[in-house]
């Protein structure tokens, strides 16, 4: 089963609970939020009130990526706020900080995810497989929306599927940062089955046929 995410980074901020409305009937099957503090990554987004606010505005899974530092701080509140899906970035934490998030994440009610960025080999994820709902595999720099797909990326999820299926794993494999209807195809045929998409969808005109169009990759 292939999920689309579109990502609230491309969206109206002003009106966000119009704005799930619309992808959620456009046919959307999560709603992707990037918490980003500007320390981790340089850039600064959303908290734990507007997920608090996005959960009453929706009942699509709220996917909540955090791009932070020191997340094993904040996941159990970002849960209680809400979240279906937190997942951490590996390159954050220590190596006790990171199961300790993930331990936390789960106990909190959510399903747990752990994220890679475009130069961290995916071998580094590996012990991690059997702890995890899914795994996020950067195919940009985060930070920011409206970047094009780095294609080498495609090789780590090709990496993760295979590893996952070695050991006979239900994994989810997410990839995040230029999705797009000319992409979707070669990020599928990879491995991933969780399409994270931004601009993409929040900026058609028609969002239901862009988010057809990322499913037409399948």
């Amino acid at each position: 089963m292939i999920r689309i995410a579109p990502s609230i980074l491309s969206a109206d901020f002003a009106d966000l609970g119009r704005e799930l409305a619309a992808v959620s009937a456009a046919g959307a099957d999560w709603a992707h939020v990037d918490v980003m503090d500007g320390v981790f990554v340089p850039n600064i987004t959303v908290g734990i009130p507007v997920v608090k606010s996005l959960r009453k505005a929706t009942e699509l899974p709220l996917d909540v990526h955090l791009m932070i530092t020191n997340p094993h701080r904040y996941v159990g509140q970002f849960a209680d706020a809400g979240a279906h899906m937190v997942t951490v970035h590996l390159e954050s934490e220590t190596a006790a900080d990171i199961s300790r998030s993930l331990d936390t994440i789960r106990s909190h009610g959510a399903l747990a995810g752990i994220s890679i960025k475009p130069d961290t080999r995916a071998e580094a994820v590996f012990p991690w497989l059997d702890r995890v709902d899914m795994v996020l595999i950067m195919t940009v720099e985060p930070g920011f929306g409206g970047q094009s797909l780095i294609p080498h990326t495609l090789d780590k999820v090709k990496a993760v599927r295979a590893e996952a299926e070695r050991r006979g794993l239900e994994l989810m494999v997410e990839v995040d940062g230029g999705v797009n209807a000319r992409t979707a195809r070669a990020c599928t045929e990879a491995g991933a089955d969780v399409l994270v998409a931004g601009s993409a969808v929040f900026g058609a005109e028609n969002r239901a046929a862009a988010i057809a169009a990322l499913r037409a990759g399948v």
